[in-house]
């Protein structure tokens, strides 16, 4: 069984690509999404999350405070590397155990959907990468449509901590292209039947 990472930089739709491909019956782990359940659930990255950022990571009912750790750590590169240096090898144990679930399920492939692939050294598990690409501006004008709450410069800082989209491109093995120019479901069938061929 193979396993697929899908990448892409923020706006560019990685997560709709992500849920074509589940229509078409392929298993999809969501990076974001199972890190904030590992985060808030497994005993040994809890204990490594209060040494490290103290007693408040958590409130008097035992919940993860994502408020509280997003003020510490964000703003603070430093902090914020000791943070992803704690919860990508447990996510990274999420995902193969995840995986090997998939396998015995009898899957071709499956895909890991991830904003920070290469960042995090998640691409290293991984066989094949697809990166979801849109230009910058138009990027910015559907996260800004997606988040009232964000403004330009929020969007801007956020682009600056991801790998460049150059950088992404030069490294993918197939290229989604959601720029409303291509349609998006000719080519996630195309890539879904590439991919249970290169599996067989």
């Amino acid at each position: 069984m193979l396993k697929i990472g899908i990448t892409g930089g923020i706006g560019s739709g990685k997560s709709i690509v992500g849920r074509l491909f589940t229509v078409l019956g392929v298993p999809l782990y969501d990076s974001d999404s199972r890190a904030k359940q590992v985060m808030a659930h497994n005993p040994a990255l809890r204990q490594e999350l209060s040494e490290a950022f103290g007693p408040e990571t958590f409130d008097a009912s035992g919940r993860l405070d994502r408020a509280y750790l997003a003020r510490v750590a964000f703003p603070d590169p430093v902090q914020l590397a000791r943070l992803n240096a704690l919860v990508h090898p447990h996510v990274g144990r999420d995902f193969a155990e995840w995986a090997t679930a998939r396998q015995a399920e009898g899957h071709a492939y499956v895909l890991k959907e991830a904003a920070l692939l290469y960042e995090s050294g998640a691409y290293k598990q991984l066989d094949r990468i697809i990166t979801v690409f849109a230009p910058q501006a138009l990027r910015q004008a559907r996260v800004l449509l997606r988040d009232p709450h964000r403004s330009v410069q929020d969007v801007l800082t956020i682009i600056g901590k991801q790998l460049s989209e150059d950088e992404k491109l030069a490294r993918a093995d197939y290229v989604v292209h959601n720029d409303d120019e291509h349609l998006l479901i000719p080519q996630v069938v195309q890539l879904d039947a590439e991919l249970k061929a290169l599996s067989s």
